[in-house]
């Protein structure tokens, strides 16, 4: 076949994708023919030809490549996060790329990228000014983020469509059109199909183009079908910081790349998303960083959850920890407790700790003395190395810390500890504290036994007391009611005091 006729006929198969797809592939058909060579010996003709191929492809190896056509294929840079809108295509304003308060209905099929697809999606509409609604009913657009993993995955859509394709017709006149988008790995896949059978579609957005689904639906309002399936090399949505669709979601899940270069034989994925690329580090830490910062505001503004955070330090040491390949320094690490106590006030802290690691010298061993004092946990846990096969201290460390100096350290790391938990416990004496009743002491066959909001072991006496809830009557606390218990004493790991009280967490407050 002809090269123009290899562009021509990929042209048509492409009509769906962007010019630059085409300019690619003439690139390599050009290439391809280049190197073409006759079996029956080259003629004078042919000899002259076959120069201008060299010297074509001589240009060509030292001109533009498949990246320079990419769309964003240099490497990306950080988008300002204050503008909602970016700059418009010419043939669009500013103003036509704003969402003015249009309800996005969103649904969700397959797996939890897809989840994470619609997090972005929302994200990046939300910033052009549309509102999101879980009524389908008085959506003015609706989003179906797609699968494309199995057949049935897809004829679920191709169902779902049928049913929006009623709403669609019965919307009434006084209204906006109502548009619908399909998102994800069956628009990257069957691409134009879905719009040619069927018409109710508006949008269609791979998974690398939520970026430009306001401009796709700026198009469709004008009652034209948009669409944009181009996969990329380098998307990975780094700068963008997903939406979670649940706000009582109980957990949420940072994706850290996209695509996937492992080709099973079965496997839809590696072109249904692309070619596998890694989010940057820093925008993970990043998007780690603000969901711990709003598990530290959901402990100190919800009742039920405990206001205790365990923090494992193992070593006051820098050097030490570094050679455990911890991961942070001892500064590091009091900047992050100064933090929790601020955003916790409070709060309750435990920690881990081992006395003589490898290479710890009795200076390593201060700091880490120094560090229970500074931070004066309410719990801790400390223990003397033991050196286990298969670790990597077994293999690249010498376990050089004589056992009874091991012994001696874990020692003065324990006093120490319950020097200082004593003094964190005893400023509890004298107030009372809300406290989950779990059973029965056991050291005393006459006390109960509970937790606090810290976690903290409280012992009281097991008698007969007031109900909040039924005044008047009086009753045994049995494991799973709240009581008030003032404290009376306090030791490095208990509290004591006397209960005053049945209650619940709502009545609680006016107490405490």
């Amino acid at each position: 076949m002809h090269p123009l006729q290899c562009v021509l006929q990929a042209q048509r198969c492409l009509r769906w994708g962007p010019l630059t797809s085409v300019s690619w592939l003439l690139l390599r058909t050009c290439r391809a023919h280049s190197g073409v060579r006759s079996s029956a010996g080259p003629s004078p003709e042919r000899r002259q030809e076959d120069g201008v191929w060299k010297d074509f492809s001589s240009r060509l190896a030292t001109g533009p490549t498949f990246q320079h056509f990419l769309r964003s294929a240099s490497v990306p840079q950080e988008k300002p996060s204050t503008p909602d809108v970016e700059d418009p295509p010419p043939y669009l304003t500013v103003d036509d790329l704003l969402g003015r308060q249009r309800k996005v209905y969103l649904e969700t099929y397959g797996c939890q990228m897809n989840v994470n697809d619609t997090e972005i999606a929302w994200s990046i509409l939300q910033k052009s000014g549309y509102l999101r609604t879980s009524n389908l009913q008085e959506a003015d657009v609706v989003l179906l983020v797609t699968c494309s993993i199995r057949e049935k995955a897809e004829q679920t859509i191709w169902n779902r469509l049928h049913q929006l394709k009623s709403l669609k017709s019965k919307r009434l006149r006084s209204r906006v059109p109502l548009r619908i988008g399909i998102l994800g790995c069956m628009a990257e896949r069957l691409k134009e199909e879905i719009l040619n059978r069927e018409k109710t579609v508006d949008i269609l957005a791979g998974p690398d183009a939520y970026r430009d689904l306001p401009r796709l639906l700026a198009v469709a309002e004008s009652g034209q079908k948009a669409a944009n399936v181009l996969l990329s090399m380098d998307e990975t949505y780094a700068d963008v910081l997903p939406v979670q669709m649940s706000p009582s979601a109980t957990s949420a899940f940072v994706s850290i790349m996209r695509g996937c270069d492992n080709m099973c034989s079965y496997c839809v994925v590696p072109f249904t998303r692309g070619r596998e690329r890694s989010r940057p580090v820093a925008s993970i830490l990043e998007e780690v960083r603000k969901l711990s910062e709003q598990v530290l505001q959901l402990i100190h503004e919800r009742d039920n959850i405990c206001k205790q955070i365990h923090l494992p330090a193992q070593s006051g040491s820098s050097r030490v920890l570094e050679a455990m390949r911890r991961g942070y320094s001892r500064e590091a690490y009091v900047e992050l407790i100064h933090h929790i106590r601020e955003s916790i006030p409070g709060v309750s802290l435990s920690s881990d700790f081992i006395a003589g690691f490898c290479g710890e010298t009795e200076e390593d061993h201060l700091q880490t003395v120094s560090l229970l004092q500074e931070v004066q946990y309410n719990t801790g846990f400390l223990f003397a190395y033991s050196m286990r096969q298969k670790t990597r201290a077994y293999h690249r460390l010498k376990d050089d810390i004589p056992e009874e100096v091991k012994l001696r350290r874990l020692e003065e790391l324990i006093t120490v500890f319950r020097e200082e938990a004593t003094k964190a416990n005893k400023t509890f004496v004298g107030c009372t504290q809300l406290v989950l009743v779990e059973g029965l002491s056991k050291r005393s066959a006459t006390d109960l036994y509970g937790r606090n909001d810290g976690n903290l072991k409280v012992i009281f006496p097991d008698v007969a007391m007031e109900d909040v809830t039924n005044p008047g009557l009086r009753v045994q606390a049995q494991p799973g009611d709240y009581v008030l218990v003032k404290i009376t004493s306090a030791s490095s790991q208990t509290l004591k005091g006397h209960v005053l009280c049945r209650t619940t967490l709502k009545d609680s407050a006016a107490y405490c």
